[in-house]
């Protein structure tokens, strides 16, 4: 997939660690980093950038929500009309045959086979890879190191942990944690925690809540 140079730059919403690295794929991408928000007055600057100089996002400019908490990161984008972007590690390996959607940041090392989707405000981490024909909706996250084999799909708001891996035409439900390490070997329900090797559901979440 080629990538997308923003050349008038972008303002981040989010400046806590999760913001440093894609600072970082900003600056790899010579996208000018023009400034960030945060719901903290109390910050000033993060990498030398400078944060809440501006009192209301400026308009005609580009945004990218630097937060990882997938419920947070859903409610800025639907609560903003802001016009978001991607960002995509120079040393990502992407499908040209990937369909990605708006807002999502992808790190260094990832690994995105053919014909896959993606869907918007997704964060795919470092190291992690997905493999082809996989599914993922809006406001996912991969953690570093998790595994997906071909054909998985997964709900909403879901976030696969470090070093998790999920076999191949599995089916995971919307804002579902799956635990670091977890061996995902069958479907997995809407709001489900799971951990353990095989998988294991300990917790279900009340989707209303």
């Amino acid at each position: 997939m080629e990538k997308i140079k923003y050349m008038n730059g972008v303002f981040l919403y989010g400046a806590s660690g999760h913001a440093k690295v894609i600072i970082e794929i900003a600056e790899l991408n010579d996208i000018p980093v023009l400034g960030l928000f945060d719901a903290d007055n109390s910050k000033t600057k993060l990498l030398g950038y400078k944060i809440n100089e501006y009192k209301t996002f400026p308009k005609n400019s580009n945004y990218c929500i630097s937060i990882g908490n997938n419920l947070i990161r859903k409610k800025i984008a639907e609560n903003n009309s802001l016009n978001f972007i991607n960002l995509f590690h120079p040393n990502s390996s992407i499908s040209r045959r990937t369909k990605i959607g708006i807002g999502t940041v992808i790190m260094a090392g990832v690994s995105i086979n053919s014909s896959s989707i993606i869907g918007k405000h997704c964060i795919i981490n470092t190291n992690s890879s997905i493999d082809h024909d996989c599914s993922l909706d809006d406001y996912v996250h991969i953690s570093p190191n998790a595994a997906l084999a071909g054909n998985v799909t997964i709900g909403e708001g879901t976030h696969v942990g470090m070093g998790a891996s999920i076999i191949q035409g599995i089916k995971i439900g919307k804002w579902c944690t799956i635990g670091a390490g977890a061996v995902i070997i069958q479907d997995i329900p809407d709001g489900a925690t799971v951990v353990g090797n095989p998988g294991k559901i300990i917790k279900i979440n009340n989707q209303n809540d």
